[in-house]
């Protein structure tokens, strides 16, 4: 997007953009071909779960049809490159306490739209492998969150209202969803790590959870974030905030991907959500 163009706007000097709208198959076509690429690393898509329960055909066509484009230029070009197809947690959906933590053989259950098209994009890449021995690696990733991520998420959401508060452009009130569920936060530079080596020592056609292996709590999320803060706020519930899917808590096994890598996650939450607080109080005073 031209947004994310805007925030690339420091490594100019040392990459070269491509402009390209990926949900247009030429478009697509005539980047690759330019390009002629050796390893593809592919996390375009409407990546809010929340935003597909208010944009449900527009999260499915964007999604599955951009991985589609990817794959069908690369199968009609003849060229062979590793291509990283960044999956999600969210397709494991509604998962039982039983099936706790979660590995890459647990029932795909999604609960929302999203959920819903990263299983097709998951199957794609399976599919395209199989008939076509694509280099497809497929990761599922946990929640991961750091500096430059988006308020769309909950982690960013609280910090960027705490940075806002500290200089008087919010009144005193956080406003949060529910506080009780438990997931598990990777930091962002760790996940990026992980999907570098990924595309080196994993196996094509199948897929490799990522994530920290440790639950927390959203209300745990918030109080650390709180704790970097000296002023006074209040806590309100706000039912938009709210999503419509109840599963209690959510944790990865990545002893798949840990073993195919060695890779593992080194920077801790504190100082993730420390570097994120920071990223929006210096977002709010520019």
């Amino acid at each position: 997007s031209r947004e994310s163009l805007k925030n690339l706007s420091g490594i100019r000097g040392k990459i070269k953009i491509f402009e390209c709208d990926l949900n247009q198959k030429e478009e697509v076509l005539k980047v690759i071909r330019e390009i002629q690429p050796d390893v593809i690393f592919h996390l375009a898509g409407q990546s809010f779960p929340s935003i597909s329960f208010q944009m449900p055909q527009q999260t499915l066509s964007t999604n599955i049809f951009i991985a589609l484009n990817i794959f069908e230029a690369v199968r009609e070009l003849k060229i062979d490159p590793v291509i990283q197809v960044a999956c999600s947690s969210d397709e494991y959906g509604f998962v039982k306490e039983d099936e706790l933590p979660i590995k890459e053989t647990n029932p795909l259950r999604p609960m929302s739209p999203y959920a819903v098209s990263k299983v097709a994009v998951d199957m794609l890449a399976f599919q395209y492998y199989q008939s076509y021995q694509m280099k497809t690696v497929i990761t599922r990733t946990f929640n991961h969150t750091g500096p430059r991520a988006s308020a769309q998420t909950v982690s960013p959401r609280f910090a960027q209202q705490i940075a806002l508060i500290e200089v008087n452009k919010q009144e005193p009130i956080i406003k949060v969803g529910n506080l009780e569920a438990f997931r598990d936060f990777s930091d962002v530079r760790d996940i990026v790590k992980a999907y570098y080596v990924s595309v080196e020592k994993c196996e094509y056609g199948t897929p490799y959870n990522i994530g920290s292996g440790v639950a927390y709590q959203i209300k745990e999320i918030l109080d650390i974030l709180l704790s970097f803060s000296s002023v006074e706020m209040r806590i309100e519930q706000d039912m938009a905030l709210m999503r419509p899917e109840k599963v209690a808590k959510i944790v990865c096994d990545f002893s798949k991907f840990q073993s195919a890598t060695g890779w593992k996650p080194t920077i801790s939450l504190k100082e993730t959500l420390k570097d994120l607080l920071d990223y929006y109080r210096n977002e709010t005073t520019n």
